[in-house]
């Protein structure tokens, strides 16, 4: 980086001498004027990555206009909350407005999905393990389209999913390990990825930080990292005891880490949902001196890495990376830190290091996929859309 910055200015030092030899040699190579453009461009990019994750994100963006289906949405077989995720995308981390005719489909497609008599936006005969899911990623594209027109949509949405969420009307008072969390329906078994969705969609809905469901979550996101102590009870909690999260409490406690837990009954956890984890206990009202997100940012700090998922094992190093690089970009923005300092006290530029993995992972056609194919990442639409939310943290887009 030293050498490049070195050549940059001295390049640029020498760019006014070159200009003026060019005015007095009109015939000098007709080449130079574009070699010099490109010279300065570098030179900017070097200071400010914004160029680059305009390019990176422009590509994106065109690859989603060659692959929206005719109904708006995009692999809508898959699931209708692909359709969320990649709005969402575009309008944070695309830049488009609400109003491009692509959005506006999109919209108009997700605007389908609104079942006014139950109040989720998944649909009016959904898949019930999806209706958690589906209508959060839905709430978050509506908020970001900023419609009037979606505050009574919004509304119905969080009452929706408060009603989802474990605790005493399930018969799952506080000493359960269920209390306070939220899975695919109200029904299924808790989980932190569901739970952190959950979360954020009641969050940009406009639910205040008082609400009884942001605490209720609190008990459960906590029992879901690897610290033992006055808010976490489990057994293998002190097992491990290192801050990191796993993938739910919930019946024992389980993590996607390993299949089965250590013999000593740890449960190792991994970096995704260790920022989910940093993620959902700032909106539950948790500030940076908690132990529990101390630990938790320390762990980030010993396990720094945005090429994969850290606590993984080998050969799982890059399952869910994609959503990890959409967890981890909102952590970093949350915290409000431009340089991210390592335990070994490196300092590092998280937003020119993400527009930097996701620029080398880029496809020539602008689109991602993950060649770790592992909840749904082998799907072009969603990883895309995966991304361009990364990159709408990057931007600091809120």
């Amino acid at each position: 980086m030293i050498r490049l910055n070195v050549l940059l200015l001295a390049l640029a030092a020498a760019i006014p001498t070159l200009s003026k030899a060019q005015a007095q040699t009109p015939a000098i190579d007709s080449g130079l004027s574009e070699k010099l453009s490109v010279i300065r461009q570098a030179k900017l990019n070097a200071a400010d990555p914004s160029a680059d994750l305009d390019a990176v994100a422009a590509k994106a963006v065109a690859f989603l206009r060659k692959t929206q289906e005719e109904n708006g949405g995009w692999s809508t077989k898959l699931s209708p909350g692909v359709t969320g995720i990649v709005v969402t995308g575009l309008i944070k981390g695309g830049k488009l407005s609400p109003d491009d005719p692509m959005v506006a489909r999109g919209l108009k497609y997700i605007e389908n999905l609104v079942n006014t008599e139950a109040g989720h936006i998944a649909g009016n005969n959904p898949r019930v393990q999806l209706q958690n899911y589906v209508t959060s990623v839905n709430v978050m594209a509506l908020v970001a389209a900023k419609r009037d027109s979606y505050k009574t949509i919004l509304a119905d949405a969080a009452k929706f999913l408060k009603k989802l969420q474990w605790d005493d009307s399930e018969g799952k008072g506080q000493e359960s390990d269920f209390f306070g969390g939220a899975g695919y329906d109200s029904k299924s078994r808790p989980d932190l990825s569901n739970t952190q969705f959950f979360l954020e969609a009641l969050k940009e809905a406009g639910i205040p930080k008082d609400d009884p469901a942001f605490k209720k979550a609190m008990t459960f996101v906590s029992r879901c990292q690897n610290l033992k102590g006055e808010h976490n009870d489990q057994p293998w909690a002190g097992k491990i005891n290192d801050g990191s999260f796993l993938y739910s409490a919930a019946a024992g406690g389980s993590t996607k880490s390993f299949d089965q837990p250590d013999a000593n009954g740890a449960l190792p956890g991994y970096a995704s949902m260790t920022y989910a984890g940093i993620k959902s206990l700032i909106y539950c009202g948790l500030t940076r001196d908690d132990p529990r997100l101390k630990t938790a940012v320390e762990w980030v700090r010993k396990n720094y890495d945005l090429n994969r998922n850290p606590g993984m094992p080998a050969g799982r190093e890059e399952w869910g990376l994609y959503y990890g690089l959409h967890s981890a970009s909102k952590v970093f923005q949350l915290l409000g830190e431009d340089e991210f300092v390592d335990a070994k006290g490196a300092k590092h530029l998280w937003r020119q290091d993400l527009i930097s993995v996701l620029s080398k992972r880029q496809k020539p056609d602008g689109s991602w996929t993950n060649e770790k194919d592992r909840w749904m990442e082998g799907d072009a639409n969603l990883v895309t859309g995966f991304a361009l939310m990364a990159l709408g943290n990057a931007r600091n887009t809120k």
